[in-house]
């Protein structure tokens, strides 16, 4: 399953997705993380210092060697630099696997606090003025466009704040997403603005209260949230303990916050898997960019990149050439 967890900046959203990720980390089930949001804090709720999470590779430094990697012998992509962040799978592809060794993951994604994680990186000073901060998240799309989870194996992804993640199809990407939302107005205003987005793709959006202190928060979120209320972690000593750089084993978690972990595990686990639905979508969004700019960027009609008889999942391993 592909997990996101989205929500206004500062809702806790990096640190419920931490959690979410070191409490799956538990198990022997097969994991990556990844840290889409510009303020990448990821690493760190996950015990890494500072200076060890300055030299963790960057996602968007490296759009090129994942082009180059992902596109393989796929007849339609005339190129690497014809490839844009949209760009589907097709025969001839590699496809990546969550626990499958690949030279992206031998020089992409490091082991923090147990756990394998890739980063987009931050947005650098040298950006400022050149560069748009979603043509580095757009690594991450390419991957999880390219990914091909199996049975009990999970992929965790902190995405960006508020709805951010609608100037591309990156919101569709996921099997299950989280909306960590704080018992407050201007939290339900991001919840709002993130769910009249969503559901008109069919994407489905649970909501997980944070920093709940008592019944009336609950009663506040279920009022303006409803059935989209799915658990809330209450106010946590083992989290403040974390973020001021003392963190414990998961199992010191206040067991009422571990028995919500358990509730969206087995949420995730419940939700069905529709491939046919996932590629669609990939197709649908990569014709839209294609005609508003990737088009005229590229000097090419990259619709002629789409394989209409391939669909993403277990079964196009034997069409594409998969790591």
């Amino acid at each position: 399953m592909k997990i996101s967890f989205v929500g206004k900046g500062g809702s806790g959203k990096t640190t419920l997705a931490a959690l979410f990720a070191r409490h799956l980390a538990g198990t022997t089930a097969p994991l990556l993380a990844i840290d889409a949001d510009i303020n990448q804090h990821l690493a760190a709720a996950l015990g890494a210092t500072e200076h060890e999470a300055v030299l963790l590779p960057a996602l968007g430094d490296h759009l090129g060697e994942i082009k180059e990697y992902l596109r393989g012998d796929n007849p339609r992509i005339s190129s690497a630099a014809a490839m844009v962040k949209t760009t589907p799978p097709g025969r001839g592809s590699r496809l990546l696997r969550v626990d499958g060794a690949n030279p992206l993951y031998d020089s992409l994604v490091r082991e923090v606090g147990g756990i394998r994680l890739a980063v987009t990186g931050p947005f650098a000073t040298e950006d400022l003025g050149v560069a748009c901060y979603h043509s580095k998240v757009g690594a991450v799309e390419l991957l999880l466009n390219h990914l091909v989870d199996g049975p009990d194996e999970y992929v965790v992804v902190d995405m960006t704040a508020g709805a951010d993640s609608f100037a591309s199809g990156l919101f569709t990407r996921f099997d299950t997403t989280f909306l960590v939302c704080e018992p407050t107005l201007r939290s339900i205003g991001v919840y709002r603005q993130y769910v009249g987005h969503a559901r008109e793709y069919g994407v489905r959006v649970r909501v997980v209260g944070n920093k709940v202190d008592d019944a009336s928060d609950v009663e506040f979120l279920t009022e303006h949230v409803g059935d989209d209320l799915l658990t809330w972690i209450g106010r946590s000593s083992y989290v403040k303990a974390a973020e001021r750089g003392v963190p414990q084993p998961i199992t010191a978690l206040e067991p009422a916050n571990r028995n919500a972990l358990d509730l969206m595990r087995a949420t995730v686990d419940a939700t069905a898997k529709d491939w046919a639905t996932y590629t669609r979508q990939a197709v649908e969004f990569h014709l839209r960019n294609a005609t508003a700019w990737a088009n005229d960027r590229v000097g090419e009609d990259l619709a002629d990149q789409v394989d209409p008889e391939f669909v993403l999942g277990p079964t196009a391993v034997d069409l594409a050439d998969h790591a």
